[in-house]
């Protein structure tokens, strides 16, 4: 994989922010044509409304501060991890960019995510890092979901 760092990102800073919005439209536009549904609220969104949005975010960042992709999710009120999206940048798929930034998710905490269910990356994605599929749920006419979760790591007793 190319040389990218994980770390936090500012949407509060422009430039950070227009990059994280072009990357999520670019990604969420692949997914429309793959679930075939353009309906995904993430790809109408304004800058300002993403900017809005309570969520961390964490970025997959190359040479040149390029953002790959990144991941932005939700603390929920059991303790858990809800994320929100999880976008790479088209010219940067099948570099492993996806799994870095899953990597980052707290493994101490409950997470969920959903993605389209014929989104067959996606799925093949979260079931590959150990995320059980849920029911699937149709939350829109012609939207197929797939909701997926991950329990906390067992802990490990120490030696004495």
């Amino acid at each position: 994989m190319p040389h990218v760092l994980v770390r936090p990102l500012d949407l509060t800073d422009d430039p950070t922010a227009a990059a994280v919005h072009r990357v999520g439209r670019a990604a969420y536009a692949v997914e429309a044509a793959l679930i075939g549904f353009d309906g995904i609220p993430a790809l109408r969104e304004s800058l300002d409304e993403m900017r809005e949005r309570p969520l961390r975010w964490i970025g997959a960042v190359a040479r040149d501060d390029v953002i790959a992709g990144f991941l932005a999710w939700e603390d929920t009120e059991d303790g858990g991890v809800c994320v929100d999206r999880l976008c790479v940048d088209p010219a940067w798929f099948r570099r492993g960019i996806a799994s870095l930034l899953c990597a980052r998710l707290p493994a101490d905490r409950p997470v969920t995510v959903t993605t389209g269910a014929a989104n067959a990356p996606a799925v093949a994605l979260y079931e590959r890092l150990g995320f059980l599929r849920g029911e699937d749920f149709e939350p829109a006419p012609g939207l197929r979901m797939a909701s997926f979760s991950r329990n906390p790591a067992p802990l490990t007793p120490s030696i004495r």
